[in-house]
Parts: structure tokens; sequence; C-alpha cells
């Protein structure tokens, strides 16, 4: 399938889990691909993978928590491939685990620059190039802690929020403008934020999704792949958790 023939698509965070998946899908339904990391190694595998598979390209490091990094992104993306149609606003960080009266105030601050500011900083770029473009889909990845709360993570939880707000009024401010935004809930994923849990608190985590496992990559992937094609025309301002049945709990 074609469904992102000719266009230009940045996804952030895609050296790894969820972010790598979506760089893949994309380029394996024609999308020309600036994968974005902080960490070059991680990205540049991205690339080998998506290449190996005949798609295109290129890496590009950025660490989203910095506006000129967010601007630079988008500067090269537009040096490459003359446009920018699609984007995945995907990197993000965990954080501390504390209660709120002992959190530590550097971890918030990170965790609020990287997973809130990071996707203002992104849009604040991505979107004058896509109106130039004619018009273009934003997908930002918040989390089922978008909508609910999660004890010990307040600064996680503040900015997913944060980010399902920030969405909603991008859909509004631009819709006339040809410009879609969603945002897409996850649940816990297989992904390596996950890789400091020990087997107890992973098993604990898998009896909070109905379905009985943790989510993979690809599953998410899969929904953030058609929010961003024409498939999904009519469809902007909304929140879509992939989630296990987390939330129906």
């Amino acid at each position: 399938m074609n469904l992102l023939k000719d266009k230009v698509a940045i996804v952030t965070g895609a050296g790894s889990g969820i972010g790598r998946s979506v760089a893949l899908l994309y380029a394996m339904e024609g999308a020309k691909v600036v994968v974005s990391d902080i960490q070059e190694a991680d990205g540049l595998e991205t690339v080998d993978l998506i290449r190996e598979k005949g798609g295109e390209a290129i890496f590009f490091k950025a660490d989203v928590s910095n506006a000129q990094d967010n601007e630079k992104l988008v500067a090269e993306t537009i040096v490459k491939y003359g446009a920018l149609h699609i984007a995945c606003n995907n990197a993000g960080i965990g954080g501390a685990s504390a209660p709120t009266g002992e959190y530590p105030v550097e971890s918030w601050d990170k965790v609020i620059a990287v997973n809130l500011s990071g996707v203002f900083y992104g849009m604040r770029y991505q979107i004058p190039e896509m109106i130039k473009a004619g018009g273009g889909a934003i997908v930002n990845m918040a989390s089922i802690l978008g909508s609910v709360g999660f004890a010990n993570s307040p600064a996680y939880v503040a900015a997913k929020h944060g980010v399902v707000g920030l969405t909603k009024n991008i859909a509004l401010e631009y819709a006339m403008k040809g410009i879609r935004a969603n945002a897409v809930g996850p649940a816990f994923i297989q992904t390596p934020l996950l890789k400091d849990m020990g087997p107890d608190a992973i098993d604990w985590l898998i009896t909070r999704h109905p379905i009985g496992r943790l989510g993979q990559p690809e599953e998410v992937a899969e929904l953030v792949l058609w929010l961003s094609s024409e498939k999904a025309s009519f469809v902007t301002g909304s929140y879509y958790p992939v989630d296990g049945g987390y939330l129906a709990q």
C-alpha cells in the first residue's frame, strides 16, 4: 500500500520503541521520513532499517526540549525534501517516581520540558511549513495518563494531559488551514521506557490491562498511520487510546 506516497514526515524519538515503529511504517507506506532522536546511534539504526526495506529516510539529531533544535529539524527537512506534510511528535521520557509532595523539582522540570514543551516546540515550527504545503497531519504521542492519574508520576501525568489539551487547541486553530491534529494514548507498551522495571512490576502492569498483556510498538504505529493518512480526513482534535482495555475498567 502507499497511504503516504509523496509525503514528507518527521518522527521524533524515532530511535527506538513506538517512534521507530512509526518511522518504519511511514516509510513502508511511501513517505520520506526524517528520523529524529537525541541518541544518534539509535536514530541511524532506524534509518538503516528503513533503507534495508527499500524506504527513504535521513537522520537529524535533536533534543526536543530545545526550541532551536526543533526549528533546525524542520529547516533541515525542508532543505532535504522541500516540504513537510506529517509530524509524529513522539519523543518522551518517564521521569522519577515519587508522590507530588516529594517529587524532585529537577525531574519535574525535565519531564515537562521534554514531554510537553517538546511537543509545543515541534508544532511551533512544523505548522508554518505545513501551511505552505497546503495542509498536513500532526499526531502527538500522549498516553492513557493523558486522561487518568497514576500515583507517583505527577510530572508525566501533567505533561500528557497537557499534550491532549494542546492537540485540541491546534485542531481548532488550524482546521480551516488544512491541518489536522490528534493525540494517541498508549497504555503500557513494551519499549525501552520499561527497561528499568523488574519482573514483578511488569507482572503488575499486565494485570491493569484486561487484554492480558502489554502492547507492542507496532500496534500503536498502526493507529498513528491511520491518523496521518487521508483515511482519517474528517478526524481532528481527538484523543485515541490504544490500551488493551485499560481505561474501560
